[in-house]
């Protein structure tokens, strides 16, 4: 039996395409956000990657609705890790990206590398602005060959030089679902050893499965309904915390 450790487990509650017509315990306003920190927490997780929703429940990166979503989670979950996210959603730009990072300044950021490849010059600042500011970057890689340039534009000064750390995305949001097998294209990349750490989320049924070949291999994992609504039998997850003190269970008890 082997014991997971609370920092190796990140939820991911709600992303930024799925509503409560997806599943009623997905939350979107930053009083559910709080509730499903608090819960997750208690199931074993140490971090929540949180998206913000505008009034009508649509993917935002407004900074003063950060502010409250960030405020209520630390007033209910103190001791857990927050990481907001500036992905696109195919309705921001890169100028909402980096102001957005500007406002919220905070500790704990995950930036798609892809998407800041619009525009390297609003990509030096961005990253260089995280550095000044303290902010933690996670970079969300969607392909195995974007570890390569992710070191090539670390190298090229794009990004400041540091550690660098990555989430690896398995599968897609276009209905690509995730295999176990995905990683290995990762961790077989010549640059994968320049990553101080890296963790694991994956799209579909076979996310559980995913994320203890993840964990099995030395990496951290993202869970939640982000990325999957599903037990992997296609029976409906109650919440969040069940998805969390699932693969607990599970990697707890693989050999």
């Amino acid at each position: 039996m082997r014991q997971i450790a609370a920092d190796h487990i990140m939820v991911a509650p709600n992303g930024a395409r799925r509503g409560k017509a997806d599943h009623p315990a997905l939350p979107v306003t930053a009083a559910e956000l709080a509730k499903v920190a608090q819960s997750c927490f208690e199931a074993g997780a140490g971090a929540i990657h949180a998206h913000v929703r505008d009034r009508e429940g649509r993917h935002s990166l407004d900074a003063g609705l950060y502010g409250e979503a960030i405020a209520a989670i630390k007033d209910a979950a103190p001791d857990m890790r927050i990481q907001i996210t500036t992905e696109s959603a195919g309705v921001c730009d890169i100028a909402q990206q980096e102001a957005c990072l500007a406002a919220v300044a905070p500790r704990w950021a995950s930036i798609a590398r892809r998407e800041m490849a619009v525009d390297e010059g609003a990509a030096r600042r961005i990253y260089a602005g995280c550095a000044e500011r303290g902010t933690e970057v996670q970079h969300i890689l969607y392909a195995a060959e974007e570890i390569d340039q992710l070191i090539g534009w670390q190298k090229a000064g794009v990004i400041p030089e540091g550690p660098l750390c990555a989430i690896f995305v398995l599968g897609s949001y276009a209905g690509r679902e995730a295999v176990p097998g995905d990683l290995d294209a990762f961790l077989a990349r010549p640059g994968f050893g320049a990553l101080r750490d890296w963790t694991v989320c994956a799209f579909g049924k076979q996310e559980r499965a995913c994320l203890l070949q993840a964990l099995a291999r030395g990496g951290r994992v993202r869970i939640g309904f982000e990325n999957n609504l599903w037990h992997p039998d296609g029976q409906f997850l109650r919440d969040n915390a069940e998805a969390v003190q699932a693969l607990i269970e599970a990697a707890t008890a693989a050999p």
